[in-house]
This record gives structure tokens, sequence and C-alpha cells, in this order.
């Protein structure tokens, strides 16, 4: 069975950012795909401190939420990392995320090499561009796959819901949801 992460990089719970993956996720299951949402938003993730301990030991010596994220990242055909655009870029929490995981990635072997992933975003008027370049810089760092759709990943929003209003970034994230999982099915196709 096919399994996909869907992690909001959203501080705030329920927001636009998350309803978005949601609806992501939500149509990649009708596709009988097994599928889990992770927020950022009520876990703990410090930021990287470049000590580069992980190299050595294969572990992150900093406690938090990170090693169970990891895991689940390590175990996912596909990873979709989201954010809200922050003053320009990815939200803090993502971007701790994506650093600590891309030094473990490595430190283990680079265990996300040929996997898929794709990222969502969602912003009030700008900075959609630059946030997803962000995550997309990730999975292209660690030798993963990204599908395209018939847009960028992108929506308008900024109050809870508002994202609802943004037909064009919902069939987008949709379409995304459905070429990220042939992709998938023919990456996982035995030969």
């Amino acid at each position: 069975m096919i399994k996909i992460l869907g992690i909001v990089g959203s501080p705030r719970i329920g927001g636009n950012t998350e309803y978005l993956v949601a609806e992501t996720l939500k149509a990649m299951e009708k596709d009988g795909v097994q599928t889990e949402l992770v927020r950022l938003s009520d876990k703990e993730i410090k930021p990287c401190d470049a000590c580069l301990s992980c190299r050595k030991t294969g572990d992150c010596w900093i406690e938090d939420d990170l090693k169970s994220i990891f895991d689940k990242m390590t175990n996912a055909d596909g990873i979709i990392l989201s954010s809200p655009v922050y003053f320009g870029s990815a939200t803090p929490q993502i971007k701790a995320l994506i650093d600590r995981a891309g030094y473990l990635s490595i430190a283990k072997g680079r265990v996300f090499e040929d996997k898929v992933g794709g990222a969502i975003v969602v912003a009030r008027r700008a900075g959609h561009n630059f946030t997803l370049a962000q995550l997309l810089f990730f999975f292209l760092h660690q030798g993963m796959i990204v599908p395209g759709s018939t847009y960028w990943n992108i929506a308008f929003g900024r109050e809870k819901n508002e994202v609802i209003n943004d037909d064009e970034g919902l069939q987008t994230v949709k379409n995304f949801a459905e070429k990220m999982i042939w992709l998938i099915r023919k990456i996982k196709r035995p030969e």
C-alpha cells in the first residue's frame, strides 16, 4: 500500500495550510492510499545547531519531536511539505524540520533518495514562489522526485477558511494528488 505523509508547517491549527493539505490527502485516500497528516503546530522541532554529530552517531542529539516525524518520513512513499508564507518565506517550524531531517538523512545514507515529494504553499498576497522554492529545494537536495500539477501548488488565504474560496488553488492540489499517486505507482511497479 502507498503511504503519504502530509506535514503542515503552520503554527496555526486548522488554518488554510492545514485545510489545503487535508484536501490533498482526502483526494489521495479516494484512490486507496494510506495518508497521515502531521501538524508541526503541536510539536516541538528545535533548529539545527550545525554540530554535525549526526554524521558520527547517525542520530540527532537534540531532544524534541523530530525523531518521530523523521521515522514517519522515512517510512512514507511520498512526503508533502507545506507552509504558509511568513514574511516572504517558509515558517521557522518547517525550516527547522527540513534542516535537521536533511542532515539526518545524509548521515543515514540519504534515506529519502528516490521517494516522491511535493510542496504546498498558502499566502495572503505574495511570497508563494520563494517559499515553494525553499520547500522544493529540500526534495531536490535529497534526490527525491517531484511531480507537477496544472499550476504551482499554491493558494490564497489569510484568515481561517479563506482558502476555500480559491477554486483554482484547490483544484491544483487535487491534480497534484493524482499526479503524485500516479508517479509513486510507476516507481513501485514491479518489472
